[in-house]
């Protein structure tokens, strides 16, 4: 069992940076890929960014790529999500999740959200412009 928590989201200014957390419990977390995704009051839950258990695999969301960046420790367990020059349109509830279906895959991380088993709390990022 793989229980993910997030941090560090916040109330920012447009073009400002967050950097958010994903800490997971459980030895087996390094070797399942790893997705970020979002929800904004309205809408469908929507992939952000994903990797592999290797991190030699990332893929983004258009909406994101050049801005955010994906990054593991499998060490200590933890995932990242750094996001830059953020807009008012990244808005939203961000969570983490860990698709066990892909442990020790080369293959890039799904962005399907029902591929994941494994899905943290969330944490609220708000841009203001």
């Amino acid at each position: 069992q793989v229980q993910l928590v997030e941090s560090g989201g916040g109330l920012v200014q447009a073009g400002a940076s967050l950097r958010l957390s994903c800490a997971a419990s459980g030895r087996t977390f390094s070797t399942y890929a790893m997705g970020w995704f979002r929800q904004a009051p309205g809408k469908e839950r929507e992939f952000v960014a994903g990797i592999s258990w290797s991190s030699l695999s990332t893929n983004y969301a258009d909406s994101v790529k050049g801005r955010f960046t994906i990054s593991r420790d499998n060490a200590l367990n933890t995932g990242y999500l750094q996001m830059n020059s953020l807009k008012p349109e990244d808005t939203a509830v961000y969570y983490c999740a860990a698709d066990r279906s892909r442990s020790y895959a080369m293959s890039y991380a799904s962005r399907n959200p029902p591929d994941y088993d494994y899905w943290g709390q969330g944490t609220q990022v708000t841009v203001s412009s």
